[in-house]
């Protein structure tokens, strides 16, 4: 009887507990958990677009002897756009030695996911060999 008794018990408690819980409630949550997270990733991507943006690059020479460099900047955020990105060009000689920098500027807005083509004309300095690109900043678009 009183194993009875304490099972009715439980079993009410159960019961009641479920009802006081709306189904809307966890769908609610859940939709404010999503905004919080991709709140805290858009800041993420703001405060540092160097970690999100990529560079790919081709060079060769065209009949005046300068460097043509064609490449695309990647935008890999997931939710922030960026656009101005800026872009040091350094040339290298056959040894690895820096022999000079160039900056340039790209100037579109990149959503998330996709890329920007661009292209520059440089008469690299004697003995260049090599080029390497990267990013030095970009702005966060709206």
């Amino acid at each position: 009887m009183h194993k009875t008794f304490f099972a009715a018990i439980a079993i009410s408690i159960l019961a009641c507990s479920s009802c006081n819980s709306t189904p809307g409630s966890t769908a609610d949550k859940e939709a404010e958990s999503y905004e919080k997270t991709k709140e805290t990733l858009e800041e993420k991507e703001r405060k540092n677009p160097i970690a999100f943006l990529k560079v790919s690059s081709k060079d060769k020479h065209n009949l005046i002897g300068q460097t043509v460099v064609k490449g695309t900047v990647s935008n890999t955020a997931k939710v922030c756009m960026y656009k101005d990105v800026q872009l040091e060009i350094s040339f290298f000689s056959k040894t690895g030695v820096l022999l000079s920098k160039e900056s340039e500027t790209v100037y579109e807005e990149i959503q998330p996911g996709h890329t920007a083509d661009f292209k520059s004309k440089y008469f690299a300095p004697k003995g260049a060999d090599s080029i390497a690109i990267k990013v030095l900043g970009a702005k966060a678009g709206n």
